[in-house]
């Protein structure tokens, strides 16, 4: 098998690349599973790994190409949502079948793609995440390979209702756009890192707000993590603040979710299992 690693997103680190690629190499000597990394993978302009048009072309041919059996998102950061609407057009049959693996920032593209009824997307650890140990490599191997369910987050083995997860600021950034999907019915899952509760709490309002967030199923909350000091402090955990919004707006609070920006990261398939 062979997964082709695309950046869409932030600069990415060549050290991360070869870290890698000799994860994959120790752990697949009979080269069973490859890794190929798209040569503008390492480019740079501004804050982006390449100009918008670099990405977006990066993107296309790996995935339009036969020879690529998976898309494994190479890092988060920021940039997705500035190519997802110009390479939707140019995806053919062949790039409809992949998997695509990420999280984070790939949430824009994972959006837009499961909107177009591409059927084997999910929230999962990026290629970068390889360097967090082997659970969380093997978790995004499995999946990436054969859907494993092995690498499912845990509630989705009972539940069998339609999932979705994303960071909860790359959603809140999404609604109302040209990249929603519709998650009627659908579980919700969501995570975020970096942010000061008070910014949690906004975007929970705004999302909860919104007529489409209303008519999921339900909401799981994984995990918030290197919260952002602020003073004063908000005075509510983030299960609290989350909790607070659903019973505000009538979504169902379905409890915790096994996700987040870690080691422990597991597998959201997107849609019906």
């Amino acid at each position: 098998m062979k997964i082709g690693i695309v950046n869409a997103s932030s600069r990415f680190d060549p050290a991360r690349a070869a870290a890698v690629e000799a994860w994959v190499t120790a752990n697949f000597p009979d080269r069973s599973v490859e890794v190929v990394f798209h040569p503008s993978a390492f480019l740079t302009h501004g804050h982006f790994g390449g100009d918008d048009a670099a990405r977006a072309e990066a993107f296309v041919e790996f995935a339009n190409d036969p020879r690529i059996d998976a898309i494994w998102f190479a890092r988060g950061g920021y940039g997705a949502c500035r190519i997802a609407e110009a390479v939707l057009p140019r995806l053919d049959a062949v790039a409809r079948q992949k998997r695509y693996l990420g999280y984070s920032d790939a949430g824009s593209l994972l959006a837009i793609l499961y909107k177009a009824g591409f059927p084997h997307l999910a929230h999962g650890p990026l290629a970068s995440d390889v360097m967090r140990g082997d659970e969380t490599a093997w978790r995004a191997i499995n999946w990436l390979r054969s859907g494993d369910p092995s690498s499912w987050e845990p509630s989705l083995k009972t539940d069998p209702r339609p999932a979705a997860a994303f960071n909860i600021a790359i959603l809140d950034a999404l609604v109302g756009t040209a990249l929603e999907p519709d998650l009627t019915g659908h579980v919700l899952m969501l995570e975020d890192v970096s942010e000061p509760l008070y910014r949690v709490d906004r975007m929970m309002f705004h999302l909860t707000g919104q007529p489409s967030i209303r008519r999921v199923a339900g909401i799981r909350l994984g995990r918030i993590s290197d919260i952002t000091f602020n003073d004063p402090d908000f005075g509510r955990t983030p299960e609290e603040i989350v909790r607070d919004w659903c019973e505000r707006s009538g979504i169902p609070f379905l409890g915790a979710a096994d996700i987040g920006h870690d080691a422990d990261n597991k597998v959201v398939p997107f849609g019906p299992r």
